[in-house]
């Protein structure tokens, strides 16, 4: 391991049904990476006809979510009566607070064909003094976010702030997130002006003071690191990080939380059926699991 590197962290297969994600927060040795503290890499995967994202209606507390693809579309719907498409280069950002029920599935159009399907979905802590706020849900197109290049590399950045830009996406604390795409032998620099950072790789490699890694591989850096990165080939990366929370959390299910009366009260919630149900598709839900 070189001086400016904390950890790398190897992600872990997880199957959800029709496809498998990369699960790479929370990890055992490192549970947050700023207020990140859930991140999987979806996919790449070719749904063929008649497949695709099934997730049925479930619930969140004391986070927000954030939804960026690459490939493909995944039709969201809501508690709030939200119902909405999200496409690649566009940010669904779901505030879940005090409570929210939420679903995600291939629409009716797209499961008539093959659909390719690649992206993030990440999970942002709230801060204590925001972890019952209301819900919300806000849906910003690829045109509402800042693009811009350094050094050759392209940047959007999704929520945030970093590089002198800043996103319209309402954030509760000092937060950073990228989409980087580098061309082999472009250097690659991170924000300098946040406490935890980290860079995942999609897809190519990336040498890190002269240390190579390859695709899905997410790089912690230490605090007031000198940085010394460099795309090897072709290169699709997210950069991540921020201001620790404020705080222990503890992550059970979809739930997270400060408080384990809260995260009690969020489990006997849903299972007598007290979280509000998603309009249009209030058929079924996900059941609480077993302890």
């Amino acid at each position: 391991m070189t001086a400016s590197i904390d950890l790398v962290i190897e992600p872990r297969a997880r199957d959800l049904g029709d496809f498998e994600v990369r699960r790479v927060l929370p990890y055992a040795k490192r549970r947050e990476v700023g207020p990140f503290v859930f991140f999987d890499h979806m996919g790449p995967v070719v749904f063929p006809a008649g497949k695709g994202v099934n997730v049925r209606p479930h619930p969140h507390i004391g986070l927000a979510t954030v939804t960026y693809l690459f490939e493909g579309a995944i039709l969201h719907r809501d508690s709030l009566g939200t119902e909405l498409s999200i496409e690649p280069g566009a940010v669904n950002w779901m505030v879940a607070g005090s409570g929210i029920t939420h679903s995600e599935r291939t629409s009716d159009e797209d499961l008539a064909r093959d659909v390719p399907m690649e992206g993030i979905q990440a999970w942002i802590g709230l801060p204590l003094a925001d972890e019952e706020t209301a819900p919300s849900f806000a849906h910003h197109t690829a045109a509402d976010l800042p693009m811009f290049d350094r050094n050759g590399v392209q940047y959007r950045l999704i929520a945030g702030n970093a590089f002198e830009q800043e996103t319209p996406v309402r954030v509760f604390s000092p937060m950073f997130y990228l989409h980087g795409e580098a061309p082999a032998g472009a250097a690659i620099d991170l924000p300098d002006n946040h406490q935890e950072r980290a860079i995942y790789v999609v897809s190519g490699a990336l040498v890190v003071d002269g240390d190579v890694h390859d695709s899905g591989k997410m790089i912690v850096f230490n605090a007031d690191a000198t940085l010394d990165i460099t795309a090897t080939a072709d290169t699709r990366f997210m950069q991540l990080g921020g201001a620790p929370l404020d705080g222990k959390r503890t992550i059970w299910w979809n739930f997270v939380s400060s408080d384990p009366d809260r995260m009690e009260a969020a489990k006997a919630r849903w299972k007598s059926g007290g979280f509000e149900t998603v309009p249009g598709d209030a058929e079924e839900f996900i059941p609480l699991p077993e302890d």
